[in-house]
């Protein structure tokens, strides 16, 4: 598939951009921030950590499918992101007045693979731990990508609806096969 495709790129993402970057992204700390949400997100790696140490120590046995289903939601949540990027071929932001901020693996920016991976994982983190963690943990993840410039507004909202579907997946998946 070529990669000459022509996305349209509204001017209002480009505003949204220098907005956020103009306010958020000028705080002291903000940049240093998002690149540390970048790294613990990449290949959802953080996530798939996090999950697997939660499946080695948490005492109830029962749990630690769950604990499984956290790194495995969010591994292919990433996978499922991967896929529709290599599809639809979008490139990242290149707008003279959007600062990059941290380097990428691809030039591929629809949908964000950081809000993929992040929202399926604090989805599934929340369901298992019983705390609200989605609002928590999804919004600075989905921010930290337009303050560090290398997405679109209108990335970081699919992927994180791909990651709500991913988690889904699972939590279905666990429902069918039970405890075992």
């Amino acid at each position: 598939m070529s990669s000459s495709r022509e996305w349209p790129t509204t001017e209002a993402e480009i505003q949204v951009l220098q907005a956020v970057q103009a306010t958020v992204g000028s705080r002291p700390g903000a940049i240093a921030a998002a690149r540390g949400l970048s790294h613990f997100g990449e290949h959802a790696l953080g996530w798939a950590v996090i999950g697997g140490v939660g499946a080695l120590v948490d005492r109830p046995r029962r749990r630690r499918r769950r604990w499984a289903g956290v790194a495995v939601g969010a591994v292919g949540a990433h996978a499922a992101s991967i896929v529709v990027k290599r599809v639809v071929r979008r490139p990242r932001p290149v707008d003279p007045t959007i600062r990059v901020n941290v380097s990428t693996p691809s030039r591929l920016s629809f949908p964000s693979s950081h809000a993929t991976s992040t929202t399926a994982a604090a989805v599934l983190l929340g369901r298992l731990t019983g705390l609200p963690l989605p609002a928590v943990l999804v919004p600075p993840m989905l921010l930290s990508r337009l303050v560090l410039g290398v997405h679109y507004p209108t990335d970081v909202l699919a992927g994180a609806a791909l990651g709500a579907a991913s988690a889904a997946a699972v939590v279905r998946a666990e429902k069918k096969f039970g405890e075992r």
